[in-house]
């Protein structure tokens, strides 16, 4: 299996055959057309290779002009425009019949791909290179239109041609003819073929280069505000230059190697044709063969090997297309970490009761984050979480949501162990204000509306209100049709915050976790939402997972969590009497909390002396 992130198909990992039997399902929904497509291509054809024939027979009448008729040549004339008209017809019918199945597999396999993408679990896409992985899909999308479109229009028909041409060579003319012809066919192939082969490395560096110098790309455009904090901005472009600098080298390599590809196949295809037309003069000359059959024999040559010049080409987009494929399907063949099973039911929540039973958790195996952590909480308490950085506070939250599985112990919701029900019901059942909110470069009606999709104007103004944002909203130009921008980046702190409260309050989850949910927001807009916010969690069993102990001094319960382990439980009170770690988080953060307030009221005393002196502000 390809590691996260790599891009280069690894070889022998898998054989092309493979990838097209894989391909296989995604056209057996239109076989009825597949096999129509398939019966004009025959039928184009036969008509492409009937016109050498009636060729033939115009020249060897016309060479006989004692035996000439009114009638004939007009007749065989007739036939040879009726042939060409048909060929042309047959080739649109099979162009227009199989546009349909090519690209009804191209969204069917596009669609499979992304829902596997989001069936896999967390630990992927946190491993993932973004920029990488939307490259090689994207290369394994167009590889399936163009696998199709070469194998349907252009190695088939080649294929059905040369077998047609045989067959008239093998019965009409002396053996000599077919065993150059099928001898120079078979060179040509394996001469493609191999020095193809050889070639596809630099194809395969360059997809790797590529990836990776988009995947640079967009990382730096992703983190703009961070470039520019640090002036890295020569940096990156000089690490993005780096990767193209090697492209540069590879597509140069791959380039050069190709034009000694294409003059290797133009000899082979000039040494089998001066051979083929020496045979058919010298046949001509001592009356073997009519000069219509040198006529034919040239004919069906030129028809044979004009497509078949392009075979080399068509082969190399065809590795090319099956090596951009084996990409895609290797995302395919990753393996989800969190899956239902088989008879897993629907949770339904009727309580909302949390519990978490000697749990234990690691990310790396030599690295454990939870050490037999064990709490519950009842049906509409709230329960807070407390501790410093890298405690495994919000670990809690992602177990919950089983976005990881525990190593040790049980998460049970009424009851029922997270793992043995159904993820859907399980997550419907919670709403959640994440620490770090990233929105969709959309409106901010569609990102509070996304909680429930398709909802109407009022419920996602009323949720606006509760959290403290309709206002806000009202304000700008374009009202709740803003746009947010890429990941909501138009938008401060506090103002996505307030969005993501908003669609946790809209969602109407029985469960609810504010994972440090206020961390950006002003001391007055923190007062605001607050009361918003104890007033939802009221008939909710919420887990709060906070910074600011000021905001959860009216939990239920609160725990306290030092290295993944609980330290200390009780409620405000309680733990201020015990005079622990709590105490002294408290004690500590009402000393800053202190000492913002003098300086703020100092600055306010500056401001106003200012203005009184008529001393213009300091820029």
């Amino acid at each position: 299996m390809m590691p996260h992130g790599r891009t280069e198909a690894p070889h022998g990992n898998r054989n092309d055959w493979q990838n097209i039997r894989n391909l296989m399902p995604y056209l057996w929904e239109y076989r009825g057309r597949v096999l129509l497509a398939l019966s004009t291509l025959i039928l184009a054809k036969a008509a492409n290779v009937g016109l050498p024939l009636v060729l033939k027979g115009i020249v060897d009448t016309l060479e006989q002009p004692e035996k000439l008729s009114v009638m004939l040549p007009l007749g065989l004339l007739l036939t040879y425009g009726a042939l060409k008209l048909s060929s042309s017809l047959f080739n649109e019918m099979r162009d227009a019949i199989f546009a349909k199945v090519r690209y009804r597999a191209m969204r069917r396999l596009s669609n499979s791909v992304l829902t596997h993408l989001h069936n896999l679990a967390l630990r992927f896409h946190l491993e993932r290179k973004t920029g990488s992985i939307s490259s090689d899909l994207h290369r394994g999308a167009q590889s399936v239109s163009s696998i199709l479109n070469y194998m349907i229009f252009n190695v088939l028909p080649t294929a059905a041609e040369f077998l047609l041409i045989a067959a008239i060579l093998l019965s009409q003319y002396d053996l000599k003819f077919a065993v150059v012809t099928f001898v120079t066919v078979l060179v040509y192939i394996s001469f493609t073929f191999a020095v193809t082969n050889w070639r596809m490395h630099h194809r395969h560096r360059m997809n790797a280069l590529e990836s990776e110098a988009n995947h640079r790309a967009v990382e730096s455009l992703v983190n703009f505000e961070t470039v520019k904090y640090f002036g890295n901005e020569r940096f990156e472009l000089e690490r993005y230059d780096r990767t193209l600098e090697k492209w540069e080298e590879s597509a140069v390599h791959s380039q050069v190697s190709m034009s000694a590809l294409n003059f290797g196949q133009g000899a082979i295809i000039a040494v089998g044709v001066t051979l083929i037309m020496l045979f058919a003069t010298q046949g001509v000359v001592d009356g073997s063969m009519s000069l219509g059959d040198l006529v034919l024999v040239n004919a069906f040559l030129l028809q044979l090997f004009m497509p078949l010049s392009f075979l080399g080409v068509v082969y190399r987009a065809i590795k090319y297309a099956l090596a951009d494929m084996d990409l895609m399907f290797n995302v395919l063949d990753e393996k989800p970490d969190i899956v239902d099973k088989p008879d897993a039911p629907a949770l339904s929540v009727a309580q909302g009761q949390i519990e978490f039973r000697q749990v234990s958790f690691h990310y790396q195996a030599e690295r454990s984050i939870l050490h037999e952590v064990d709490f519950s909480i009842k049906p509409g308490e709230k329960v807070a979480v407390v501790g410093p950085s890298g405690a495994g506070k919000s670990t809690l939250a992602r177990l919950l949501y089983r976005f990881y599985d525990v190593t040790g112990g049980q998460v049970c919701v009424d009851g029922y162990d997270v793992r043995h029900v159904t993820q859907d019901s399980l997550r419907s059942a919670i709403g959640i204000v994440p620490q770090d909110t990233v929105l969709f470069n959309d409106t901010l009606f569609y990102n509070i509306a996304y909680a429930k999709p398709g909802a109407h104007r009022k419920e996602v103004e009323q949720a606006a209100q509760l959290a403290d944002l309709h206002d806000f909203i009202e304000s700008l130009p374009d009202g709740y049709e803003t746009m947010v921008g890429e990941r909501g980046l138009k938008l401060s702190g506090g103002e996505k915050q307030r969005v993501a409260i908003a669609r946790a309050i809209f969602k109407e989850p029985k469960i609810l976790i504010f994972d440090e949910a206020t961390s950006s927001l002003d001391s007055k807009t923190e007062q605001n939402i607050q009361t918003s916010l104890q007033a939802l969690a009221e008939n909710h069993t919420t887990l709060v997972i906070a910074h600011r102990l000021s905001t959860i001094v009216d939990a239920d319960q609160i725990l306290v969590m030092e290295h993944g382990r609980i330290v200390e439980r009780g409620t405000h009170s309680v733990l201020l009497k015990a005079q622990g770690v709590y105490a002294q988080m408290w004690a500590l953060q009402q000393e800053e909390k202190a000492l913002q307030e003098i300086e703020a009221d100092a600055a306010m005393r500056l401001q106003r002396l200012r203005e009184r002196e008529g001393i213009p502000q300091q820029r």
